[in-house]
């Protein structure tokens, strides 16, 4: 929403006590807001630390979604939901690594069990997962390229791991192929410098979604 300058005067015209229960008011109903002000103002702990926080946390809800999974569509909205959860808890801190390097221990420790290999990914509807992942998978290439490049070796290792068990999955690379990804992207480290032109491309043309 675009505020006019003279709404913007008006508001700083105002006086510092209704200025302060205006802001609170605000604050209560914008919690990743509030979450933020209260990591950048209060919190003691550092951008590193609450990200080894949570990249425990997301071992065990992994682990929680692989055991509470009964469906390949309820495997899909638990995964969503922990990545959302990821995205918001990375905005708070600002910490453009950790979404990155969180979104990939995820999906590691999603693909690890063989659950997937035997269970859920011979049936039909696994399809959905399997672009999900992909689709996943690309931004998430897209975002480290987005990023210094001497992040990259940073990532190397964890997207490694992401390509053997993508490429040891029949239906997960069947699907990589089918939408664009190449695995040997992951494999090797080497991330084309265009990714994020070839994810519109293929996004126009219908795929990864």
């Amino acid at each position: 929403m675009v505020f006019e300058k003279e709404f913007k005067e008006a508001i700083l015209d105002l006086p510092e006590k209704e200025k302060d229960k205006l802001l609170l008011r605000l604050l209560k109903k914008d919690v990743p807001l509030a979450n933020q002000l209260y990591f950048e103002l209060v919190s003691t702990q550092t951008v590193e630390e609450r990200r080894a926080e949570l990249e425990e946390l997301v071992r065990k809800r992994a682990e929680s979604i692989l055991a509470r999974s009964s469906s390949v569509q309820h495997l899909q909205m638990l995964t969503r939901s922990l990545s959302g959860d990821i995205t918001v808890q990375t905005k708070i801190t600002k910490d453009k690594f950790g979404e990155i390097s969180l979104n990939l221990l995820m999906l590691n420790e999603i693909l690890k069990t063989n659950k997937l290999r035997s269970e859920l990914f011979y049936k039909p509807k696994a399809m959905k997962f399997a672009v999900y992942v992909v689709a996943r998978t690309f931004k998430l290439l897209v975002l480290i390229r987005a990023m210094h490049e001497d992040y990259l070796s940073d990532f190397k290792s964890d997207l490694e791991t992401l390509g053997e068990r993508i490429a040891g999955n029949e239906l997960l690379m069947r699907t990589a192929i089918q939408h664009g990804l190449d695995v040997n992207w992951l494999l090797s480290g080497e991330i084309p410098e265009d990714i994020k032109h070839q994810q519109d491309v293929l996004k126009k043309q219908g795929f990864l979604k």
